[in-house]
C-alpha cells in the first residue's frame, strides 16, 4: 500500500486537536481515512473541471467537491 501522507503529519494533526497520546493504529487509521476522502474530493473536482470544459482544477472545484464531507 502506497501512502501519500507521512505518518508524522497524522501525529501532529491529532496532537493539535488536543490528543495527549496517539497510538500508531490511530495515526494510521487517520491517514487511511484522509487519503480516501482526499481521493474522493480530487476525483469529484476533476469531474467538475471537465464538465466546465477546463483542464485545470481550480480551488473552487476543490471547495465545491469538499462540501459533501464538511462545511468548507
Amino acid at each position: 500500500m502506497t501512502t501519500e501522507f507521512g505518518l508524522s503529519v497524522m501525529y501532529r494533526i491529532l496532537k493539535k486537536a488536543g490528543a495527549e497520546r496517539v497510538s500508531d493504529e490511530s495515526a494510521n487509521e487517520l491517514r487511511r481515512i484522509l487519503e480516501e476522502i482526499g481521493g474522493s474530493i480530487a476525483k469529484n473536482a476533476v469531474e467538475m473541471s471537465v464538465h466546465a470544459g477546463r483542464k485545470t482544477i481550480k480551488s473552487e472545484d476543490i471547495r465545491l467537491a469538499a462540501k459533501q464531507f464538511s462545511k468548507f
